[in-house]
């Protein structure tokens, strides 16, 4: 039933992912893929804030799972990223695509922390 569970979220991530990727591209053309990194900034946030809710407070292991491997792994995108920073790289030079890599890898990690601490601390 778990299984079941995790692949309905997962889903439902996904779709969350494309339809918030889609509003934040037709509020304008850039050269720096933005949608991508404020999805996975923002579900870094919201995997931290999931992992810090359980671990201070405990929960239902299955909705725990649910969420944060189902939802959030469906929600965030690290190959897509990745292949963004790579047409970075082919089309705008080492800048732009470490920018934009290390932008997402800064952001992620700061965003997981405080997640974490904010769940921990509600």
């Amino acid at each position: 039933m778990i299984l079941l569970f995790v692949s309905l979220m997962g889903g439902a991530g996904a779709v969350a992912r494309f339809l918030l990727d889609a509003f934040i591209g037709q509020r304008g053309r850039h050269r720096i893929p933005h949608g991508t990194a404020f999805i996975n900034v923002l579900g870094s946030f919201l995997l931290g804030f999931i992992s810090g809710w359980w671990a201070s407070h405990g929960g239902d292991e299955a909705l725990r799972m649910a969420l944060g491997v189902g939802f959030c792994g469906g929600f965030t995108t690290f190959s897509t990223a990745s292949v963004e920073s790579a047409r970075l790289l082919r089309g705008e030079g080492f800048g732009a695509s470490a920018l934009h890599a290390c932008g997402i890898l800064v952001g992620s990690l700061l965003l997981a922390w405080a997640g974490i601490v904010l769940g921990s601390a509600l």
